[in-house]
């Protein structure tokens, strides 16, 4: 019985040192695809290919103040603005909106009258079709600063992005690998290593909030993506 169970875990053994190598990197680590060593010349090439992802939502920021005479009222004051502020918010704004814990300090003897003032900020995300009302409404409170809004890839735009700068990428490399196989009288380009890292980014924007025209999605800064590629090629 031993021997039929010694012989069975050398053969599971045996079976799992077979099956390929799976990594444990997250999908946002680098990418990365070896082939056989090159038997001609070896070229090492670096590409990096960027462009725009289409947006249907922005990341606000919203600043809040209020001042009074003592710190405790400027805090009270605060508090009903905040209330205002979160009352014409809520039926705009995706998800939850995060507000930190307010800050109170005394005024500069250069500002006058003296007292306090409290502070604190609203941060939270809005769909392309309330866009241009949460900057009209928060522009017309008292003491609420638009401090930015910037634009949040969607899903399927920033995976549409990235595949069409891996594909570009790929090419570029391809066409300078030929290039170069002519220079050196070789004909044979083979690709043998893909080591890929990518990279999003979000755009904020300042605005001035006006009473008119009215905001446009579509003309916000749009989030960018950036795909660089180590390539080895063998020419020969």
């Amino acid at each position: 019985m031993a021997s039929a169970l010694s012989s069975s875990v050398k053969s599971l053994a045996s079976a799992l040192l077979l099956l390929p190598a799976v990594s444990l990197l997250p999908s946002s680590a680098q990418a990365q695809i070896q082939g056989p060593a090159c038997r001609g010349t070896l070229l090492q090439l670096n590409v990096r290919e960027s462009g725009e992802s289409r947006t249907d939502r922005f990341r606000f920021n919203l600043g809040i103040e209020a001042e009074a005479s003592t710190s405790a009222a400027a805090l009270d004051q605060l508090r009903d603005r905040l209330a205002r502020l979160r009352e014409a918010l809520e039926p705009l704004v995706m998800g939850r909106l995060v507000i930190p814990a307010p800050r109170t300090y005394a005024k500069s003897e250069s500002q006058p009258p003296k007292g306090y003032r409290a502070s604190t900020s609203i941060t939270g995300t809005v769909g392309s079709s309330n866009y241009d009302t949460l900057i009209q409404r928060a522009g017309r409170l008292q003491g609420v600063r638009l401090q930015g809004m910037t634009s949040l890839p969607s899903p399927d735009g920033q995976e549409r992005l990235q595949d069409r700068l891996l594909e570009r990428a790929l090419e570029r490399g391809r066409r300078q690998a030929e290039r170069t196989a002519t220079a050196l009288g070789l004909r044979r380009v083979a690709l043998l290593r893909i080591d890929q890292r990518s990279q999003s980014t979000v755009r904020p924007s300042a605005m001035a909030v006006r009473s008119t025209p009215r905001f446009k999605p579509e003309e916000a800064p749009q989030p960018r993506g950036s795909l660089s590629l180590s390539l080895d090629y063998c020419l020969n």
